[in-house]
């Protein structure tokens, strides 16, 4: 069996049995043991452990979502992490409204070749790969110039229920579970939901999401008093987030910071930045 393959293989077999939730230190331990198994990188095939990037292509692929403008890097909005030409560039998300979410942490940008990480997880069933995207993201919270606020709680955005018959799993969810172990922050399922069903926003505009996404989402009085990571696999133009940021504070959350692991470059995307796995995809 390939390395790549033994790792999706064992992928779930290293996720925490439910009474060993509440205990941090477990769950890290599972995770440095998985960290052992030998893989190949997914961008480029070399050689990695624990169905992780490569240091090189991590290095390639997260570094203009880790470091500031100041080093070279792509200017981004303060809010919603998309990335701007310059920084007093409005923000064609963000600066017509006021957000829900305070500001984003990505792990990178949706663009070749890392959207491939993203797709195979949600298209291919690539299970290992939502482990690989938590970590990134795991990553980007620590570099991140601002910290997460103490107690903070992991709410996924809930999927639709044709999402789960097609896919039989809930992506966000997926990266949140990994993110949580990674961070040893909490999980909690109860309490976002949808109030609605409503047709995929892949084919809408800015205008059209912003539409589709008012009021899909009720938060339970539990929410009160939290500060709330909210996650995401893919972050476009904000207003699956900003909807669920929205009724989250309505409900009383102390605070929402949204958790993505990708955003789409936008209005102004980036060029993707060269790597070694370029000449050698899979």
């Amino acid at each position: 069996m390939a390395a790549a393959s033994l790792h999706d293989a064992t992928a779930r077999f290293f996720v925490p049995a439910p009474f060993l939730l509440p205990f941090p230190p477990l769950q890290q331990a599972i995770a440095r043991l998985r960290a052992w198994i030998p893989s190949d990188c997914p961008l480029c095939s070399g050689r990695s452990r624990g169905g992780l990037l490569c240091a090189a292509c991590e290095t390639s692929v997260c570094q203009t979502a880790r470091a500031p403008a100041s080093l070279g890097m792509p200017w981004r909005c303060h809010r919603c992490a998309l990335a701007l030409p310059e920084h007093d560039t409005p923000c064609p998300d963000c600066a017509d409204r006021r957000v829900g979410f305070e500001r984003t942490i990505i792990a990178f940008d949706y663009a070749p070749p890392a959207d491939a990480l993203v797709l195979e997880l949600k298209n291919g069933r690539r299970y290992g790969r939502a482990d690989l995207l938590g970590n990134l993201l795991a990553e980007s919270v620590r570099h991140h110039v601002l910290p997460l606020p103490p107690q903070t709680v992991l709410v996924p955005i809930p999927a639709s229920e044709a999402s789960l018959r097609r896919r039989g799993f809930n992506p966000a969810a997926e990266i949140a579970r990994a993110l949580g172990r990674d961070l040893a922050l909490p999980l909690r399922h109860d309490i976002l939901r949808r109030n609605r069903e409503q047709a995929k926003q892949s084919g809408l505009d800015r205008a059209g999401r912003r539409q589709a996404a008012q009021n899909l989402y009720a938060s339970s009085p539990r929410a009160r008093g939290l500060h709330i990571g909210l996650v995401d696999d893919v972050m476009t133009t904000g207003s699956t987030l900003h909807a669920a940021a929205v009724a989250l504070r309505a409900a009383g959350a102390a605070s929402v910071v949204a958790l993505a692991a990708a955003r789409t470059p936008g209005r102004f995307p980036e060029a993707a930045p060269r790597g070694p796995w370029q000449g050698r995809r899979n």
